[in-house]
């Protein structure tokens, strides 16, 4: 992994290659400049380029000199978490038996990198974990093998074909680590009812003075988990995004077009088009659209 730095002029002034370990190949990486000039990366690391098997953490000297820590996914306490609490148990507990027997457990995930931050004297890194879905379609037609999978030919004249159906986000990942590389902790925010045909970032980190709060925008609800190092202080709780006035009611079909951005100071804002209509039972009456701005405010 190549890191590059330039001066204000866009001019480069530094060039420090990660090198990294047999079968710990650095993927992808964020970094940070410390006051110090010097430099902390944060990222995944896998076999290939596909699946990560847990993250690195390297920290680079002003000079050049450089320090990569590995974690395995199975090290991370609170990684699993988002899965059902009888699941999270079987994993650790083959984790735990196969760590006394001196062997390691890997795991394969597909991890974005999205963010790298200071917060207080630690770094906080955010990732979300996703993998592609895909479906069976009948289309009527002959066989032939498309770029998303092949297709099958019925008896009917029909074809089923593997077609792409989107991103299924599972969870997001935040991790706190000192300057040194060190994780000093980790926790998982469950965004499993989150699909896209991009992938792009939903999950928002809102630190506050002895807690972060971890919010997403998703047909029309806002999702919050607020957390404090390894624990959670408030579980996942959602709100809808109101109406300014009695135009009527939004169903969770119309509202596939919303964002949520960071905007200032301890400000987020929600954006995106709404579909209005008069009755959630009667669609077929005329409606309107409209594009709308919140502002949220988080402590």
């Amino acid at each position: 992994m190549w890191i590059r730095n330039y001066n204000a002029e866009g001019e480069l002034i530094k060039t420090t290659v990660l090198e990294s370990r047999e079968k710990r190949n650095l993927i992808f990486g964020r970094s940070i400049k410390m006051p110090n000039n010097e430099q902390v990366v944060a990222g995944v690391y896998g076999r290939n380029t596909e699946y990560s098997r847990g993250i690195f953490v390297a920290t680079i000297s002003s000079y050049g000199e450089y320090t990569v820590r590995y974690y395995n996914f199975a090290d991370l306490q609170n990684f699993f978490h988002y899965l059902r609490a009888n699941q999270e148990r079987r994993i650790k507990s083959r984790i735990e038996r196969r760590r006394i027997k001196g062997k390691n457990t890997k795991f394969n995930y597909r991890l974005l990198v999205q963010e790298l931050i200071p917060y207080k004297d630690q770094f906080v890194m955010l990732g979300e974990a996703f993998y592609p879905r895909y479906i069976y379609q009948n289309r009527p037609g002959g066989s032939f093998n498309n770029s998303f999978g092949q297709s099958y030919t019925s008896g009917t004249g029909y074809r089923t074909d593997y077609i792409f159906d989107g991103y299924q986000y599972t969870h997001g990942v935040v991790i706190g680590f000192d300057a040194s590389g060190k994780v000093k902790w980790d926790n998982s925010f469950e965004i499993n009812d989150v699909k896209s045909f991009q992938l792009e970032q939903f999950v928002k980190i809102a630190p506050g003075d002895d807690h972060i709060d971890l919010i997403y925008l998703f047909e029309n609800l806002i999702r919050t988990k607020v957390i404090k190092d390894n624990q959670v202080v408030e579980g996942k709780s959602s709100n809808e995004l109101k109406l300014f006035s009695d135009l009527g009611v939004i169903t969770k079909e119309d509202a596939k077009t919303n964002h949520l951005d960071y905007w200032y100071d301890k400000h987020l804002i929600a954006s995106g088009v709404q579909t209005i209509r008069k009755s959630k039972e009667r669609r077929e009456e005329p409606y309107k659209k409209v594009f709308f701005i919140n502002k949220i405010r988080y402590h």
